[in-house]
């Protein structure tokens, strides 16, 4: 069952990064640890408990969870289709929204339970999916869904012999998803991964991103779906992702959460043989989490991508022990734990539950209590 969770939970932002095993490894390490040192962290705080934490949400989407509820009781695609309309031209929301419809149908396709998937079924996802591409070609909403879908098929398996197969594919799904609604960012969002995942050349890859651009200059997951290119672990270097992300935090508009990608460009960087304490105490650390305290506080608090900046701010902060303001961030995304860093590990929900320990462990060791949580709430 850990395989299917973590395979949801990895469509968070698109599937975009992999960390390497050995960082994985000492991450949940540090995990085991973590769930030693507070035992019933629930007790008296009102969090969620391990069970009952969604893996497949960065954070709460009330309208999102019942479409979903409702796809995978009844196979019917039409409640996917007319959660994508009422979401309109919201471009942050239609792409967070777009990747966990994929993720589901990506769901269903793995889950064994649900009997042995067709040949045809490898390739296009859940019946609900292929259903609403046959029925509804024109819809917009479909084709974006089925683009990010196949995304997530070749990424989930960078491997597999059908790896290029199934971008190449999914290249052509984007093209006739852009064709269906000319002014969205969308599809030239999810094509970011493809020309990312096929090798594009740096020069054709900056084509692409104007088009992005184009269409929304300062969107957060595009931005987080760019910086990847521009890696290490892909196409570029660490100064090229921090020159990418400092450049987007620096033009970023009013109530933007751009600030904080300089700390996603940090993350993806972190030394392999240094995940210690000094590090996080660290000037351009503590500098990226400042940026990332700034942009929260600027952005409204509706953000769709603002849960995505609190969760990876919490793995900071309980790293640099910064055990308070940890809290804050965890009494804020609670309940969801669809987002990066947690959907890179075995178990993403046991992953944030033992960093949510260590909070919690730290806070009392500096004299918190329950009571005083909450009365702060």
């Amino acid at each position: 069952m850990d395989a299917l969770l973590l395979l949801f939970a990895a469509i968070a932002l698109g599937g975009l990064v992999f960390l390497p095993w050995m960082r994985r490894r000492r991450a949940a390490a540090h995990a085991e640890r973590g769930l030693a040192v507070a035992t019933d962290p629930m007790a008296g705080y009102g969090f969620v408990p391990l069970d009952q934490l969604d893996v497949r949400l960065p954070g709460p989407d009330e309208e999102l969870a019942a479409a979903l509820d409702e796809v995978r009781r009844t196979h019917d695609w039409r409640p996917a289709a007319e959660l994508l309309r009422s979401t309109g031209d919201n471009w942050e929301l239609r792409w967070q929204r777009v990747q966990t419809l994929a993720g589901a149908a990506a769901f269903e396709l793995a889950d064994t339970s649900q009997g042995p998937a067709s040949s045809a079924g490898m390739r296009t996802g859940g019946i609900w999916l292929r259903t609403w591409r046959a029925e509804a070609p024109k819809d917009p909403g479909g084709a974006q869904t089925h683009a990010q879908f196949l995304v997530v098929q070749a990424l989930s398996d960078p491997g597999s012999q059908d790896f290029r197969m199934i971008l190449e594919e999914a290249r052509t799904v984007c093209r006739e998803a852009a064709l269906l609604a000319p002014g969205s960012p969308i599809p030239y969002i999810t094509e970011l991964a493809v020309a990312r995942g096929l090798d594009e050349r740096p020069a054709d890859y900056e084509e692409l991103w104007a088009e992005v651009c184009r269409r929304a200059p300062h969107h957060m997951g595009a931005h987080l779906a760019a910086l990847s290119y521009w890696s290490q672990k892909w196409h570029g270097s660490r100064k090229e992702a921090e020159d990418f992300a400092q450049r987007a935090a620096a033009g970023a508009p009013a109530k933007s959460l751009l600030p904080a990608l300089p700390l996603f460009a940090v993350y993806e960087h972190l030394p392999e043989a240094n995940m210690v304490r000094s590090l996080f105490q660290s000037a351009v650390v503590e500098r990226a989490v400042e940026g990332a305290h700034f942009a929260l506080q600027q952005a409204p608090a509706d953000h769709p991508m603002a849960p995505h900046v609190r969760h990876l701010l919490v793995w900071f902060l309980v790293r640099a022990e910064r055990y308070a303001e940890a809290m804050e961030q965890l009494r804020l995304v609670d309940g969801h734990v669809g987002a990066v860093p947690w959907s890179y590990g075995r178990s993403p929900a046991a992953e944030y539950a033992a960093y949510r320990a260590l909070a919690i462990a730290g806070w009392e060791q500096l004299g918190g209590t329950s009571t005083g949580f909450r009365t702060q709430g």
